[in-house]
């Protein structure tokens, strides 16, 4: 499932009859439009950062907080970072350009310049190499927020996507060109800390949020960036720190050959080690065809993740290493997970213990310890995880398994717990026990509209928070129109609890006394034990070096 990617309903805008809102930014006037229906105004497709072409091609972005024209039409979303063009939830890929570092901006109307609001600011998954801004409704949160009496302004913004996001590679490294999407988000918010006051915002309350990829590059940037100067506070949405694994530049080495090689007036030297100022040059027709060929080639689902970047760089070191040096932003955050995190990545043809334990192996070779303790881990993950189906993810599905093999439950579950259950928990352990103010959760409204092997999978919740559920059950909206409030609740007032809006369960702090997560559930809104599957995520985090959690010291 190299191309998935689990989004919020397209965005609809169309003019209302009213005169299209305008807000100047130095000396230039951004003409947006009213959002239909709601009192609303949105400006889209303004830059942040020059157009990553030609010599700025993988190369850090270049900010840009002003425009050089005197009128801007800020009508509509710019187009989408350089991906495949493959729909999800029947949501279309948006145009794609490389010309795509943009910003949006969703505010209520008839704001006045100095309402100094607070500011969502989201980031868009879809493993790093998928994802654009105009694919995320901002509006229905808006909206929310003005009814409780708790305004807020929504902004999000396109980073770049496979090779051209995240190049790999010693070359890179050598060039100073790891994590340049990371460095996207970054300007991103400087561009929110220049601007968002003109809009009426203010760039003391920014929240950053976003889900899966959205969420590890939020959390990447609680290490060594200057996050909190940016930011106040952060909703991780199923991803730490350490969800996709941590490996130096050299590891996929291979993967960026293969993205040479399909850029057709670059490919003799995919071997040179001297490749950029070839791919500088390069028009983007033949980088799009590299970066699909190198997609479809890679031997993992994701090959183009945040890189290990060494002393002084965005991402120095494996996270919990940092964590034992305290090494992180003190940002207060929200961080949670779906019940079936595992199932998505999971073949449903898996049908054997062996394949298991090679699709192990496979994903974290080559190992920072001997390989003989890769196979010794990889032995015992299958004891606590015993082919039992009433055991397995979808969880609470007791022993039905879908017409699929038995492995493929199993294998969902442990796939869930090592990348995404075990890491949530160990980073809000780690953060409360620093003082942190941090609040926990476990999504486990049912999907109705999910194949039933799927069950409460990875990017459900998504469509929850921007208020557009499949499922328009009485309890599916309700857990939806709690979960804004929450959210709302924690981007205005920095805790989930203000008293406003829905009544609505308290969601107790997650400290070292009181490890305890919600439960968000449209029948059963409720606080519950931090403490399922224990056993086995003990074993998983009590050796993060065999699963690039952390080098041990």
């Amino acid at each position: 499932m190299k191309t998935t990617l689990l989004l919020a309903s397209a965005i609809i805008l169309a003019a209302g009859s009213y005169a299209a809102p305008q807000v100047t930014i130095g000396k230039t006037t951004l003409v947006g439009r009213d959002v239909t229906g709601l009192q609303q105004d949105f400006f889209g497709g303004i830059p942040f950062a020059e157009p990553p072409l030609g010599n700025l091609r993988l190369k850090p972005p270049v900010l840009r907080t002003q425009l050089d024209q005197a009128t801007f039409d800020a009508s509509n979303f710019g187009p989408g970072c350089l991906q495949p063009n493959v729909p999800v939830l029947n949501v279309p890929v948006p145009p794609v350009s490389e010309d795509c570092l943009t910003i949006n901006v969703f505010r209520p109307s008839n704001l006045p310049a100095d309402a100094k609001l607070p500011v969502l600011f989201w980031v868009y998954g879809g493993g790093f190499q998928q994802g654009a801004s105009a694919m995320y409704n901002g509006s229905a949160i808006v909206a929310q927020s003005v009814v409780r009496g708790t305004p807020l302004i929504y902004v999000n913004f396109n980073y770049r996507l496979g090779p051209l996001g995240y190049p790999q590679g010693q070359e890179a490294a050598n060039q100073g060109a790891l994590n340049l999407a990371l460095k996207d988000e970054l300007a991103a918010l400087e561009w929110v800390q220049q601007n968002i006051c003109a809009f009426g915002g203010d760039k003391t309350k920014v929240t950053v949020f976003g889900e899966s990829a959205g969420a590890i590059m939020n959390a990447i940037l609680f290490l060594n960036s200057p996050l909190d100067k940016l930011a106040r506070g952060a909703i991780l949405e199923s991803g730490s720190q350490a969800t996709s694994t941590n490996f130096g530049p050299q590891r996929r080495e291979n993967d960026w050959q293969n993205f040479v090689a399909g850029v057709s007036s670059c490919a003799s030297l995919a071997l040179s080690g001297n490749t950029f100022d070839c791919i500088r040059q390069a028009n983007s027709s033949e980088i799009l065809t590299g970066l699909l060929d190198a997609i479809n080639e890679a031997p993992e689902e994701f090959a183009f993740d945040p890189t290990i970047d060494g002393p002084g760089g965005l991402y120095p070191d494996i996270p919990s290493r940092l964590f034992a040096k305290g090494q992180f932003a003190r940002l207060p955050f929200i961080s949670g997970t779906n019940l079936d995190e595992g199932t998505l990545f999971i073949p449903p043809t898996i049908n054997s213990e062996a394949e298991i334990h090679a699709f192990i192996v496979a994903n974290f070779s080559p190992p920072l310890v001997q390989p003989s303790a890769l196979e010794s881990a990889a032995d015992r993950i299958l004891q606590l995880y015993p082919d039992i189906p009433a055991l397995g993810s979808p969880f609470n599905t007791g022993n039905d398994t879908f017409g699929l093999s038995s492995q493929y439950k199993r294998a969902s579950a442990i796939q869930g717990d090592i990348g995404f259950h075990s890491q949530r928990r160990f980073w809000q352990q780690t953060a409360s026990q620093a003082g942190v103010k941090t609040w926990g959760y476990l999504f486990t409204q049912p999907q109705p509209t999910n194949p039933p092997f799927l069950g409460i999978s990875h990017g459900s919740e998504v469509l929850y928070v921007y208020g557009a559920p499949q499922d328009t059950s009485p309890s599916s909206l309700k857990i939806s129109a709690l979960m804004i409030d929450y959210w709302v609740s924690f981007a205005t007032s920095l805790n989930p609890n203000d008293g406003k809006g829905l009544q609505r369960p308290v969601w107790e702090q997650y400290t070292p006394s009181n490890e305890r997560v919600i439960q968000l559930n449209g029948d059963n809104t409720t606080m519950i034990p931090d403490t399922f599957r224990k056993e086995q995520m003990d074993f998983i985090n009590s050796i993060p070096a065999v699963f690039l959690h952390r080098r041990d010291v």
